[in-house]
């Protein structure tokens, strides 16, 4: 084959071209994303029962909603959430699972339940999440001469009105638009205020206004009339569209005719505002723009920016500012990670012209790393895959190990030629020769993916498009340094071949680093063989000393992510009004002005019709943050936790991030530590237990923050039933009532296109004292006071209702450190002893990282066995598999110590480094041993055999190794998603690179000579 391809250089060249143009034409049409796709693991239950209280959504609709939902196959966690007329069910999976199934199954428990809601109920909410869920950025309008933290002005109905109808729909029309959400609006109401002399005088009441409103907002369906051969439809219209038509009403009583206007003070006034958005403490309209599913990033960029210039230029006096741009996160990643990728190819070129001193075979072996690349990407595009932070990562590791196979076959070329072979010969056999060696270090490589792929989960989800980019690098790169590197050499070296010996050429003097490299290893390699007990014993003790230190070490799922914005979350944990929550809000921010850059609070519910932004009362807020840089991010926390903590100890504050598909896929959402509290009987605690155990938490730990028990205030009106029967008085007309008091009597809503206009009849809100001094009229028309009819009382009962496949529990957060995490733990377990009315137990991300890691520890040991199985298989032999293995073992010891030392956990991304790193770092040693075999096969005493080979791989081990070493040093650099998620796994790798290498070379044969020699 080979001799075959090397007289047809120019097919074989028209062939590499085509491939070449193709892979070029397929490149630039491959979709890019931040994540791979795949769909987000969970799914939410949204219910909805205005007027029930928490305690009675819990009891009522999420108790039995929780229950079913519990029952769905393969759910991994169940957890519900009740409060004030809402509650959510969240249900997650293990990430790769099939959504579509899941949420098919999901709708089918939910209509079965629904026979156990309340009838008047709505069907829940279900949805499923999606990458959708995040908005591409956020865009906040506002007006520039407008102080910050001040009212209103009133140029900002206007705002609203344009960014409503004007900009939402200039962004809603284009292509790469799925739609936009908004929130922050200013709305308007027409209140009508009766006039209470005259209608007394006239004998007229409240409902009988309510029926006239209602009367008169009619819609009549069409009728059509016959005309000879012509036919009309005739409409009737007397749907009410404004004010002047609330006005203009007609109420016939004794015989009257009466205008609305003449009875009711009728005016179109602001609404009670139910949110405040500001940016940088000015009033804004924020607007979440969600882009198509099959859009692309950069069109969509472009196309936005388009629209806002041509937005700025007709309105000078408003500001338009994007927050949260995900097309600026995933430009930037990619960006990174694409130079990444070029340092690594320039690092990798280095070291070929430092060693191999030629720049024809420097040349020569870079060119596999282009060629195999373009075949690599040709094959993501055949296989689907995208253009994402974790298939470039898995390229950028591929990138040290492609010029492996070309370095391995040119220097085992011109061994053969040092040998005396002719130039054809020397090519054909120094390819072939090694050929099953590259291929078995090749499949040791990749085997090492398969449980990683097949055991699904965060791992196999999150490591298959890397991979996949590894796997299909390395077999390009075998492929083309078996058929396409050896045409090549032959057609550069046969002129040369003809003119002079090539033998002698070949042969030529070695270069001074040559010398100083051999002369190091010679006085090594003397030096390990003098003192072959101790290095024996020295690799023993790695064994206890591995499972110290993997004993002793932090765990966690997912490493540490730096950013420089992120979401702060506040619960002010006590029922103030939004004025007050927004008031706050601007206090505790201005206090980080210096320290960010930009800003965007939102305080109250919100108007989102998605639920890509976390619901919240009046008396929670969210603000967004973006720091000048991650330092000065952090102490803005610090500062903003420290003034809260200060200002309102009751508050609870709590920091997340800003908001990405990574998060989405794969964050836990849980805490360090969860303790959930149980009464005796398994419900939940009451309010004064659970502060009782958070005081005694607190006492014990007063290093740690431990948030306050959230609760809330309610007024409960009891009602009077004997005097309500004594007056003649209804529960509707006392609801009525007290409806008209608190200015939510709303009678009707005028709808123009996507707007609506409440009309509502009544006062102004009154407050407490006013509602408790007024008075309801009854069928007498006698005024009797409400304070005779009701009873009130305040009762404080858990803000949030929580519950899970487990039961009811109030949750306590923690955040600690591993030092803290045994304590708490013993303190549960004497708290449990000694207390027979509550019960504790413990969850949360601590727990979780522990058994990710042990999962990930059972996936190393099978790709080691993989790893023997192919080894025991090539060599025929059961011994030298575990000569090659043993120095994982070394390796492995080591990578742990320098974790150890930097203060890095060990996570996912680590222990996916200790895999990928166990099927790399025993190339060399499989190269060494084969070479060791044929010389002793070829009747060579044992030692020389042994130093023969040592001297022989010697520098294609250097070379291979530093290829490797060098394209995973751009990945320390840090400073974006794909290069802080590859940190510590390329750091392990390079770790064990470097360590392994030494292995290589000095631990291996000393290990094989002992074996062999006592065989002998």
């Amino acid at each position: 084959m080979i001799n075959y391809l090397m007289k047809r250089p120019i097919a074989v060249t028209m062939i590499l071209v085509a491939i070449m143009v193709i892979g070029m034409i397929s490149i630039r049409n491959m979709p890019v994303s931040l994540m791979p796709d795949m769909d987000v693991p969970q799914v939410t239950v949204q219910a909805s029962m205005p007027g029930y209280s928490a305690q009675e959504m819990e009891q009522k609709v999420i108790a039995p909603l929780r229950l079913n939902l519990s029952r769905v196959a393969g759910v991994k966690s169940v957890n519900s959430d009740s409060r004030m007329g809402k509650g959510s069910v969240l249900m997650k999976f293990e990430p790769g699972a099939n959504m579509d199934m899941f949420f098919i199954e999901v709708n089918e428990k939910v209509d079965l339940t629904m026979v156990h809601l309340p009838k008047e109920m709505e069907r829940p909410k279900i949805i499923k999440a999606s990458a959708m869920d995040i908005p591409a950025f956020y865009l906040d309008i506002s007006i520039k001469d407008e102080r910050a933290w001040g009212k209103a002005s009133p140029q900002f109905a206007q705002l609203c009105d344009f960014a409503a109808n004007v900009a939402s729909r200039r962004l809603e029309q284009l292509p790469s638009v799925a739609m936009v959400d908004i929130s922050g609006m200013v709305s308007s109401e027409i209140r009508c205020i009766p006039e209470q002399e005259k209608m007394e005088t006239l004998g007229l009441t409240i409902q009988d206004l309510q029926r006239a409103l209602a009367a008169n907002n009619v819609q009549l369906t069409s009728l059509s009339v016959v005309d000879g051969i012509y036919r009309y439809n005739i409409h009737f219209d007397s749907q009410i569209l404004t004010a002047d038509d609330v006005r203009n009403i007609y109420i016939k009583h004794a015989g009257r005719l009466l205008q609305l206007k003449d009875l009711c003070q009728i005016e179109e006034c602001a609404a009670l505002r139910k949110n405040f958005v500001r940016h940088d403490g000015k009033n804004c309209v924020t607007l979440a723009v969600i882009k198509q599913s099959d859009a692309q990033m950069g069109e969509l960029q472009e196309a936005i920016s388009d629209v806002v210039a041509s937005l700025q230029k007709a309105n000078p006096s408003l500001e338009f500012d994007m927050t949260r741009d995900q097309t600026e996160l995933l430009d930037y990643s990619i960006h990174n990670l694409e130079w990444n990728l070029l340092a690594a190819i320039f690092f990798t070129a280095m070291v070929l012209v430092l060693f191999l001193r030629r720049w024809r075979l420097a040349l020569l072996v870079a060119l596999s790393i282009p060629v195999s690349l373009v075949i690599t990407l040709l094959c993501f595009r055949l296989a689907g895959i995208s253009i994402n932070i974790i298939s470039l990562s898995g390229l950028i590791l591929g990138v040290g190990m492609i010029v492996d196979n070309s370095i391995i076959v040119i220097d085992n070329i011109l061994q053969k030629q040092r040998g005396g072979a002719k130039l054809e010969k020397a090519v054909c056999k120094g390819t072939a020769s090694v050929f099953a060696p590259m291929l078995s270090s090749v499949l040791t490589t990749c085997s090492v993916f398969i449980p990683l792929i097949f055991i699904g989960g965060m791992a196999g989800a999150l490591f298959f498009d890397q991979s996949m980019g590894i796997t299909i690098a390395l077999f390009s790169s075998l492929a083309v340094s078996v058929l396409v590197l050896p045409v090549y050499f032959y057609v550069l070296h046969v002129r040369q071949h003809k003119a002079q010996n090539v033998g002698q050429q070949a042969m030529m003097q070695q270069s001074k680093l040559h010398h100083i490299i051999y002369w190091c290893y010679d006085r090594m390699h003397a030096w390990t063989f003098a003192h072959l007990r101790l290095c024996l014993v020295l690799s023993l003790l790695a064994i206890p000393g591995l499972v110290l230190v993997f004993w002793v070490s932090d765990k966690r799922q997912m490493p540490a992510m730096n950013a420089s914005d992120g979401i702060m979350y506040v619960d002010w944990n006590a029922n103030i009004s939004v004025e007050e929550n927004d008031r706050r809000m601007g206090e505790v921010l201005r206090l980080c002005d210096d320290l960010t850059q930009t800003y965007t609070s939102m305080v109250g519910s919100q108007d989102f019709m998605l639920f890509h932004t976390r619901e919240i009362s009046s008396s929670e807020a969210l603000a967004y943050l973006k720091g000048k840089n991650e330092e000065l991010y952090e102490e803005c926390q610090k500062r903003l936790q420290a003034c809260i903590s200060q200002r309102y100890p009751e508050a609870t504050v709590s920091f997340a991030p800003s908001g990405n598909l990574f998060d989405l896929i794969f964050s836990s959402g849980q805490p360090e530590l969860c303790i959930k509290l149980q009464d005796h009987l398994g419900h939940r605690p009451s309010v004064n237990q659970a502060e009782a155990y958070v005081d005694s938490l607190r006492k014990h730990f007063p290093s740690l923050d431990i948030p306050s028990v959230v609760v809330e205030d309610n007024l409960v009106l009891e009602a009077d039933v004997e005097q309500m029967s004594l007056y003649g008085i209804s529960y509707d007309q006392l609801y009525d009532r007290l409806r008209q008091m608190t200015g939510s009597n709303e009678v009707l809503r005028i709808h123009q296109g996507v707007v609506s206009q409440p009309v509502v009849v009544g006062a102004t809100v009154a407050d407490r004292n006013t509602l408790m001094a007024a008075s309801i009229k009854n069928q007498a028309g006698v005024d009797v006071p409400l304070q005779l009819l009701l009873k009130e009382r305040k009762e404080s009962e858990f803000k949030h209702l929580y519950g899970s496949e487990e039961g009811e529990f109030y949750p306590i957060e923690l955040s600690t450190t591993k030092g803290h995490v045994s304590d708490v733990l013993d303190f549960v377990a004497r708290s449990n002893q000694k207390s027979g009315e509550l019960r504790a137990s413990v969850s949360g991300d601590y727990f979780l990282s522990q058994q990710a890691v042990q999962q990930m520890v059972g996936v190393l040991l099978v790709s080691v066995l993989l790893l023997f199985f192919i080894l025991a298989a090539q060599f025929e032999s059961l011994v030298q598999p575990f000569i090659i293995l043993s120095e994982i073992v070394l390796d492995i010891f080591v990578v742990l110590v320098i974790l150890y030392l930097l203060r890095l956990a060990i996570d996912l991304m680590s222990m996916t480094g200790l895999i990928v790193m166990a099927g790399i770092v025993i190339n060399d040693s499989i190269l060494k041993v084969d070479t060791i075999n044929r010389h002793r096969k070829s009747g060579m005493p044992l030692f020389e055999s042994i130093v023969k080979a040592g001297r022989e791989r010697l520098l294609p081990i250097l070379m291979t190794s530093l290829t490797t070493i060098f394209s995973l040093v751009p990945f320390l650099s840090g400073g974006s998603i794909g290069a802080d998620l590859q940190f510590p796994l390329s750091l392990t790798i390079l770790v064990g690179m470097v360590v392994g290498t030494g292995v290589s070379i000095f631990f291996v044969p000393i290990l094989y000579y002992v074996i062999y020699r006592k065989r002998k």
